[in-house]
């Protein structure tokens, strides 16, 4: 095994596993696999009210049908709110978070639009109006110029400040930002290779800023497309996405292999997980992904 590659799964358990997730699942797989690497799986599990009772457990149960075996403990990201505070307080110290007092609505009001909706405009960054109180925790992105090359998006670079602006890493309803947390679980899991979808590509300028200010190091990063249906709305539980057919995973696993341009032989030898997995780490390649965001899948 190559103890130099570590790659992970990091799915949130708002519904059962679909073709969606499963591209991401069987990407991260592969590479680490063809690598010679770990695979670990993580449940992001931080944001109480978008759990599902049971998803968890649905998923995991899903990719071991699938034959996908993950290397060391199943983290969960609701059980390590010590080690997001400790980061937190780490960026406190360094002075780059402050307290933050404005709604919603007030930063509707006052802001510009960036890549991802509203930039605040740094209304608290010297302090609390009067009488104000403090909602949420936010970093100041002044002067961060973020920049990684992707192995299939390419090069991408953000001026964090007037692209995203001052972020949140703790909110007002008291749980730490995705962003601060898969900094620190994947810092602290020794991830050295990140492939995920390519909806959160415009994340990774975030992280990777958290990541210098913290001293951690920065993994690689693989974004692949993400799958969209007819009306070019990404899979998901809100749009109805198909759970993975736990009896018959198969042909789900050909159609990400054809989804991920990789192009499995329909012969007698992949008619079986197993030798599926045999041919597909064998055969992996990560230059016949498409280079683009987003693909029209009709799923499996």
């Amino acid at each position: 095994m190559n103890s130099s590659y570590r790659g992970r799964f990091a799915p949130s358990p708002t519904g059962p596993l679909h073709f969606g997730s499963l591209i991401a699942a069987v990407a991260s797989y592969l590479e680490a696999k063809s690598r010679g690497g770990e695979w670990l799986v993580r449940i992001e599990d931080l944001d109480p009210p978008r759990v599902v009772a049971g998803a968890a457990d649905d998923i995991l149960r899903t990719l071991e049908t699938c034959g996908m075996q993950w290397d060391g403990a199943i983290a969960y990201q609701s059980r390590r709110s010590d080690a997001y505070h400790a980061a937190l307080h780490r960026l406190r110290a360094l002075g780059k978070v402050y307290p933050c007092a404005c709604s919603r609505r007030e930063i509707a009001d006052s802001a510009v639009s960036g890549i991802e909706g509203p930039v605040y405009p740094g209304t608290c960054r010297d302090g609390l109006a009067s009488g104000k109180t403090a909602r949420a925790w936010r970093i100041d992105t002044r002067g961060a110029d973020i920049g990684f090359d992707d192995a299939i998006q390419g090069r991408v670079a953000q001026h964090l400040e007037t692209d995203i602006g001052d972020f949140v890493l703790y909110r007002a309803d008291h749980v730490f930002a995705y962003q601060l947390a898969v900094v620190v679980d994947d810092a602290e899991q020794g991830i050295t290779d990140i492939v995920r979808g390519a909806d959160l590509l415009d994340s990774t300028p975030r992280q990777i800023y958290l990541q210098q200010l913290l001293g951690f190091p920065t993994p690689r990063y693989v974004h692949v497309p993400v799958a969209v249906n007819a009306a070019c709305e990404k899979l998901s539980k809100q749009t109805r996405a198909a759970a993975i057919d736990a009896q018959r995973p198969l042909p789900a696993l050909l159609a990400v292999l054809h989804f991920l341009g990789q192009n499995p032989p329909h012969d007698p030898g992949t008619t079986n997980i197993a030798a599926l997995w045999d041919w597909a780490i064998a055969s992996w390649r990560i230059e016949h992904v498409l280079r683009c965001r987003a693909m029209e899948t009709r799923e499996a």
